[in-house]
């Protein structure tokens, strides 16, 4: 699947950044022969874990309509695999939600993340870069939902934490590091 995959009036500006700039510069800086050795990002995957929605059901349902808000699509419901009884979870609960975003939205959600939401995480000092996952995937968490300015603060009832998990081909830790930091995301300096 290409960057493209549905035309919006006009191109996000994260995406015209990897196409002019940061693919020429991963090209040269790691000798790439062939552009599909270029590592790119191929989708986001935010979740919701909402393990409090075993005894209240309407804390997963406002966590489903902040992530909606924040990814701008709707969230998949996610529901327990076994039963545990020390948490008071039985089989297929509903304990969490998920949404998964590709093209256009994702590009727009990563430019509003490194643009708008991190720098309004309170005491930030940078993103730890030792979350990757051995493949060139990179996850990283917020512990509220609120950094995103499209949540009303007044709305919020329960505060939610979040995981941002970034699928990008290339299969190398390093490439992906270099891939984000040019892309402009602000990661802790050692």
């Amino acid at each position: 699947m290409s960057e493209a995959a549905t035309t919006p009036a006009e191109t996000p500006r994260l995406l015209d950044k990897y196409v002019n700039d940061v693919k020429g510069a991963l090209k040269d800086k790691f000798d790439l022969s062939n552009v599909n050795q270029i590592p790119r990002l191929t989708k986001i995957v935010v979740n919701m874990g909402v393990g409090e929605a075993v005894e209240n059901k309407k804390r997963l349902d406002a966590a489903m309509v902040d992530m909606a808000i924040i990814t701008g699509q709707r969230p998949k419901l996610c529901r327990a695999k076994r039963s545990v009884a020390g948490f008071k979870l039985r089989e297929e609960m509903p304990i969490g939600c998920k949404a998964t975003l590709r093209g256009y939205r994702m590009w727009e959600f990563l430019d509003r993340l490194i643009s708008i939401a991190v720098p309004r995480i309170r005491d930030f000092r940078g993103i730890k870069s030792n979350s990757f996952d051995g493949r060139g995937n990179f996850s990283m968490g917020l512990a509220e939902q609120v950094v995103f300015p499209e949540i009303n603060l007044d709305k919020v009832e329960w505060v939610q934490g979040m995981d941002i998990t970034m699928v990008i081909s290339g299969g190398s830790d390093e490439m992906s590091l270099e891939l984000l930091t040019q892309l402009g995301i602000p990661f802790k300096r050692d």
